[in-house]
């Protein structure tokens, strides 16, 4: 009896053990270094770099208003005593016009590239999540995890790293949709020889 009490014992530790087992030892994981992914995808480069471009030149027409302001200003200063104190109360009035008018202006432009830089930043991360979700699925993983500003990683061996499985992936999808030389006639028969 006291026998087979021991075995079924020894069952029952092995059986749940190998339980255990294929609960952690079955999960597949993954992490992303966000930071790296925002910083080295190159769709997300080009729009910073539209997007630079833009605010550049929106920053040199507002310096040029508020140069020829300042001098104005200057200028309003010189002439002030030898035209009267009316002709100042009305040129002082013009000149605070003119400055409102340049921060309304200012703010309107930066609205406009947060408006237009902003609605397709959030566009190109909604489509990376989407791939990332597609790899996830499609590689097998349980959990894909970020690393990066807002950290759910704190540690994970580099082996689990798939930062740059993603980056090449998307690049080359960036890549490809912006490389338009390529008829869609001949994309079709490449395609359909290489399934043959």
């Amino acid at each position: 009896m006291k026998k087979s009490l021991l075995i079924l014992g020894l069952a029952i530790t092995l059986f749940s053990c190998n339980k255990e087992q294929t609960a952690s030892g079955g999960m597949k994981t993954a992490y992303i270094d966000t930071v790296k992914l925002m910083e080295e995808y190159e769709e997300l480069k080009d729009l910073e770099s539209k997007g630079k471009v833009k605010s550049d030149e929106m920053a040199r027409e507002l310096e040029g208003e508020a140069q020829k302001l300042r001098l104005d200003a200057a200028s309003f200063q010189n002439e002030a005593q030898s035209k009267g104190r009316q002709w100042a109360e009305l040129k002082m009035q013009e000149l605070q016009k003119r400055e409102r008018e340049l921060g309304i202006k200012q703010e309107t432009m930066m609205r406009q590239l947060q408006d237009e830089f902003g609605v397709k930043r959030d566009t190109i991360i909604a489509q990376m999540k989407k791939h990332i979700k597609e790899y996830g699925k499609k590689e097998g993983y349980d959990y894909i995890y970020g690393t990066g500003d807002a950290a759910s990683v704190l540690y994970a061996k580099e082996q689990y790293d798939i930062t740059a499985d993603i980056l090449k992936q998307l690049n080359e999808k960036y890549k490809g949709d912006a490389d338009t030389t390529e008829e869609p006639a001949e994309k079709e028969k490449d395609t359909t020889t290489t399934a043959k």
